[in-house]
């Protein structure tokens, strides 16, 4: 309790700037826990789908992958799906495996939404701390200027301490924000290059089937 009611005194002290930092940290942690979700999800779902799918590619059975995939919100399935929709029309390796390369193209960004946000908001809180401290060093200093000989000091040292605190809180949302910003990067990163050897293994054992029929 003596952590919450320091922390209640330290926000109170901070002044109005506390506010809008506090609402760049709620809508940067709102913005992790979604993406954190929704890659977990993705990754699950890729993984699930891949494993249909691969018994299916060694047996050939192009037309249940087909409708596997269309059924299928998996990135992974929508990129094999295209892989197998391109064979209709040729049986090239190099143009089965650009149709899956544009699968791959099309996941990305619904992968990476909203995670660069992360990096703005925590810019923006840094700076909104930093805005705070020197609007609060203004009023302080203007205080002083018209304060008693005898209590300049005190006073001047208290009012720095105050300002100071929103640029403490600025850091303190800024820095967990870029940590997750790195996470959620290497997350997407993970789920990209799995979709990446996923695609390279179904397009071998495609490509070996339609490589006698090639033109």
């Amino acid at each position: 309790m003596d952590y919450v009611y320091h922390f209640a005194q330290f926000f109170q002290d901070g002044g109005p700037f506390m506010y809008p930092i506090a609402v760049v940290l709620c809508a940067g942690i709102a913005v992790v826990i979604e993406r954190w979700f929704y890659l977990s999800h993705a990754r699950s779902l890729n993984r699930s789908a891949f494993e249909q799918m691969m018994p299916l590619l060694k047996k050939h059975d192009f037309s249940a992958i087909a409708r596997l995939a269309a059924d299928s919100r998996a990135p992974v399935a929508r990129m094999i799906g295209a892989g197998i929709g391109r064979m209709a029309t040729s049986r090239r390796r190099a143009d089965i495996e650009l149709a899956m390369e544009e699968g791959v193209l099309e996941a990305i960004p619904a992968l990476e939404c909203r995670t660069g946000y992360l990096g703005m908001l925590a810019n923006i809180a840094t700076l909104l701390g930093l805005l705070g401290t020197i609007i609060g060093l203004i009023a302080a200093f203007t205080a002083v200027a018209q304060a008693d000989p005898t209590e300049k000091a005190s006073l001047l040292s208290l009012s720095i301490s105050v300002a100071m605190n929103t640029t403490a809180f600025g850091l303190m949302s800024a820095i967990p924000l870029l940590l997750f910003h790195s996470m959620l990067q290497t997350k997407t990163g993970e789920i990209v290059d799995s979709l990446e050897m996923a695609g390279v293994k179904s397009l071998n054992i495609i490509a070996d089937l339609a490589s006698p029929k090639a033109a």
